[in-house]
């Protein structure tokens, strides 16, 4: 995941609605499912889709009443506090 990619996409879900990243989830979703992707193709849509998941868990914390900027740390912190478990 990246923090810049995910502050662009919760960005982009306050000024038009979070149903665009949530179909475009499902798009991507939907591609993964051809037998023919290479390994990195793969990657490269799994990376977006958690790139976008993101994007909409710190959309649904700064609706909540966080900043957006303690929204983006506290998810990052979730993150990375569970690559290290």
């Amino acid at each position: 995941m990246k923090l810049p990619i995910i502050k662009q996409l919760s960005n982009f879900i306050e000024e038009n609605d979070q149903d665009y990243v949530l179909e475009a989830i499902e798009t991507l979703e939907a591609i993964t499912e051809v037998p023919s992707l290479k390994d990195e193709e793969l990657d490269v849509i799994g990376e977006l889709i958690s790139n976008m998941y993101g994007a909409v868990e710190v959309d649904k914390m700064t609706k909540e009443g966080m900043s957006k900027k303690e929204a983006l740390n506290a998810f990052m912190g979730r993150v990375l506090g569970s690559i290290d478990k």
